[in-house]
């Protein structure tokens, strides 16, 4: 399985990929060293800027390009031309010669039938399949379609909560029947280690590695997870800079194991 940091079908192995990802700046304010060549990084469009094509997008061991699409989202006020914006993203793609990127999945906001429509606009435009990104409110059969034509496809609305801890018992199913049809699963912002074991994905991404900095604790990797160490009660991280880089580290350790052993 493949935690995150198409073309015909691809084969599939047990191994587990997690990409670690971030919401913007912290690669550039924090990794000096900017070496990204053991690592498994998804990245927002939203948040991508030169830091990200010159060192994260060439240098790093595999790499997933969100649409940033969800951030948009996030602001009702927000009005956005998303033909302008397949066209901008598309070009980004073709820039960075990106081989994994996902979809417009912004059902809730122009309705499947415009998602679709942006879909095929953007994989002409990239000569490349997307990896389009399910959503309950698609329907089993739409599930059942993308894995007969996709040979990667992501799962989503687990962050927005659509789907909820008592759904989870579904991804065994729905992760057989896309292999069955030759098709990987991404499980898009899934972050639950204590479940990583159970729903074998073959990647899932997540954002908890940076927690630790924003909230003043470290992670330490114990050999099959990563523990969280709170700060002594009336004491604060000294430097932030050394704890992101020690979470860094310890999540890319987590990284490695999930690999070879979920």
């Amino acid at each position: 399985m493949i935690i995150y940091l198409a073309g015909g079908v691809q084969s599939l192995t047990s191994d587990m990929k997690l990409f670690l990802a971030e919401s913007g700046g912290l690669w550039e304010a924090y990794f000096d060293e900017k070496d990204f060549s053991h690592v498994y990084i998804l990245q927002s469009y939203y948040y991508a800027d030169d830091f990200t094509e010159k060192y994260i997008i060439p240098n790093a061991s595999d790499f997933m390009l969100d649409s940033g699409a969800f951030t948009f989202m996030q602001d009702a006020k927000t009005r956005v031309n998303w033909d302008k914006y397949i066209e901008k993203y598309a070009e980004f793609i073709n820039r960075n010669r990106i081989k994994k990127y996902f979809e417009l999945d912004i059902d809730s906001v122009v309705g499947y039938n415009k998602v679709k429509e942006l879909r095929a606009r953007l994989e002409d435009l990239t000569g490349r399949a997307s990896i389009p990104v399910w959503h309950k409110s698609r329907g089993l059969n739409e599930y059942f379609e993308l894995c007969d034509k996709y040979s990667y496809i992501a799962i989503g609305g687990i962050v927005s909560k659509e789907i909820v801890l008592k759904d989870y018992k579904y991804f065994p199913f729905f992760i057989s029947e896309a292999h069955k049809r030759g098709a990987k699963v991404h499980g898009l912002g899934f972050t639950r280690l204590d479940k990583l074991s159970k729903y074998h994905f073959d990647s899932v991404d997540s954002t908890a590695w940076t927690t630790g900095n924003r909230f003043g604790y470290i992670y330490k990797f114990n050999g099959k997870t990563v523990k969280k160490i709170d700060s002594p009660e009336g004491f604060r991280l000294k430097d932030s800079r050394q704890a992101a880089l020690n979470n860094f580290v310890e999540w890319v350790k987590y990284q490695k194991y999930a690999e070879r052993c979920l």
